[in-house]
């Protein structure tokens, strides 16, 4: 056997692999059914057009079903959503989930040169610092709420009602 291999030995066709220059006959298009607030997407082709139409239900709920219902309006839709603060449903308690989310960030923040809104008096560690500042009600932060509908309630930390873990 001979590892020498010749030129001719070797042949290499790339046939399989002919990319054709046709343009794609079908385009994909998405509505919205105002009626119930499902997405519909249609396929149409170019050829015998004729339109397959197959409904989709939308899984976020936030702007297909509340520009269907009509709760928002075309000049600002991010403010219609929002709940005013007299109107607000959830409890006044921050979650351990808010208060794990709010102290990291802060903490992440102040490791990150933020001002700190407490006098450190001496202290270093960005978690503790972070804690001190929402044992003082200092925290800038806000905690955003969403409702199942997409609406939401913004709480500021000095409004919502912390219990000792």
């Amino acid at each position: 056997m001979s590892d020498d291999v010749g030129e001719d030995d070797v042949s290499v066709t790339f046939e399989h692999l002919k990319i054709e220059d046709e343009e794609p006959t079908e385009f994909f298009k998405t509505e919205v059914d105002h009626e119930d607030g499902r997405i519909v997407n249609s396929i149409e082709n170019d050829n015998d057009g004729d339109a397959d139409h197959v409904a989709v239900s939308s899984d976020s709920p936030a702007p297909t079903a509340a520009v269907a219902n009509g709760l928002q309006s075309n000049k600002n839709p991010i403010k219609d959503l929002k709940i005013p603060k007299d109107e607000r449903t959830t409890t006044p308690y921050m979650t351990k989930f808010e208060r794990a989310r709010i102290l990291g960030t802060r903490a992440m923040q102040i490791s990150m040169n933020a001002p700190v809104l407490v006098d450190l008096e001496g202290e270093t560690d960005p978690l503790e610092i972070a804690l001190k500042e929402l044992r003082e009600k200092k925290l800038p932060m806000i905690v955003r709420r969403y409702h199942a509908d997409g609406c939401y309630e913004d709480w500021s930390c000095d409004e919502l009602r912390q219990q000792d873990w």
